[in-house]
């Protein structure tokens, strides 16, 4: 790269198909999702019409190659995406995550010809909807602690047992599972430790079924959240992932990206926030002069901006260095999300501050991705456990942190 092009680097928009896909997804976000956020989230209602037009953007299967009726983006794209989508609707965009990584990109990175050749097509045009099951009733940052088993049969392999908080679990009437899941199951025991598998399940598979819907979340309504049950369900052999005894690996492969879209659905609500918030300090007026002109004002206004560019340079830049296949940047990975979840709900709140009254009803938007931000405190990994991942591999490699 000559001095010309590192000056004229882009970090957010590297490319000119980055761009155009910034431009596209806007585009669109405005278009078909901004007008109904409002009663999405108040009906919890996942709107499946508008989730397959996705797939006609290429977005359903933004990281899946061509070979399968993907995009064949990268990481970097990944995120602009959820970051457009997510400043108008978060929920939303948490049910094009819980498609798009934790199950196409899941499927793409970790599955079989025979199986990538059977799900993917389905799931990038939006035909199928997908989701990943790992979470339990006992067992969500602790996956070795999961119950589910998996037993070997003449036939397959019989799950048993019960998933918890699984986004896109239910859709259509709300008590139908999604067409396509990841499960994670235990498989065996080697020396008292868990072996955990994976297997591709389908909404008709006998004995799969949804439980109870989890309805009246904080936030994130537009998604739908439900527990799934397994009992005697019957897993053909050719639906098993890799080998038994594989799923920390394919956990592996995908937590990084799934960590680092979640964190840029932290930006879309920090910008949205900051949009919002500095339109109604300049307009509003407060003893005869703007609220922008109030040293309070300002340092909300202030702090939200520095501390929203700071972590968006950061998530980027982690996204710019992603492999989609590898298990190396974990720690960056967990560390953008560390950052950028407190960062987008306190944003969210100052946001609601500066608006007063207004800030604390619907209508005005921030109210929502307020309740909408602390869910990334908590899904795809809490914060306390970033900060032990991140703590034990400088511990195990104080190096890295130079590199």
């Amino acid at each position: 790269m000559n001095v010309a092009d590192i000056q004229n680097y882009d970090l957010f928009n590297p490319t000119p198909e980055h761009r155009m896909l910034r431009e596209q997804v806007r585009a669109f976000v405005q278009k078909e999702i901004e007008s109904g956020a409002l009663d999405r989230d108040r009906r919890e209602f996942f709107d499946r019409t508008l989730f397959k037009k996705f797939g006609n953007l290429g977005l359903l299967g933004i990281t899946v190659p061509e070979t399968y009726g993907g995009s064949e983006m990268d990481p970097l794209a990944a995120v602009i995406a959820h970051e457009e989508i997510a400043a108008s609707d978060p929920g939303l965009c948490l049910a094009y995550l819980a498609h798009a990584m934790l199950c196409a990109n899941n499927i793409a990175v970790n599955a079989s010809e025979e199986q990538k050749q059977r799900a993917l097509p389905k799931l990038c045009s939006g035909e199928w909807i997908g989701a990943m099951a790992m979470s339990e009733p006992q067992a969500g940052t602790d996956v070795m602690a999961m119950a589910t088993t998996a037993s070997k049969t003449s036939e397959g392999f019989v799950l048993n047992g019960r998933k918890m908080w699984i986004t896109n679990g239910a859709v259509d009437d709300q008590k139908t599972p999604a067409d396509c899941v990841f499960v994670y199951a235990k498989t065996d025991e080697v020396q008292g430790k868990a072996q955990l598998s994976s297997f591709l399940v389908e909404r008709d598979f006998r004995g799969f079924f949804v439980g109870q819907k989890i309805g009246d979340k904080t936030g994130m309504r537009a998604s739908l959240t439900a527990e799934l049950v397994f009992e005697d369900c019957l897993v053909p052999n050719s639906h098993l992932v890799g080998v038994p005894g594989d799923s920390l690996r394919h956990m592996m492969r995908n937590l990084e990206i799934e960590r680092i879209t979640l964190a840029a659905i932290s930006l879309g609500i920090a910008r949205r926030c900051l949009e919002i918030m500095i339109r109604h300090a300049n307009e509003r007026q407060a003893f005869g002069q703007p609220l922008a002109k109030f040293g309070q004002i300002q340092e909300y206004v202030s702090k939200s901006y520095a501390e929203y560019k700071a972590c968006r340079t950061y998530c980027y830049d982690t996204a710019r260095r992603m492999k989609l296949k590898g298990e190396k940047g974990r720690m960056d990975s967990d560390g953008v999300k560390l950052v950028c979840a407190p960062m987008a709900k306190r944003v969210a709140d100052r946001a609601m501050q500066v608006l007063g009254g207004y800030g604390y009803v619907g209508e005005y938007v921030v109210e929502r991705l307020w309740r909408d931000a602390k869910l990334l405190e908590i899904g795809g990994g809490t914060l306390e456990a970033h900060q032990k991942n991140i703590a034990s591999d400088l511990a195990r490699d104080p190096a890295r942190l130079f590199q």
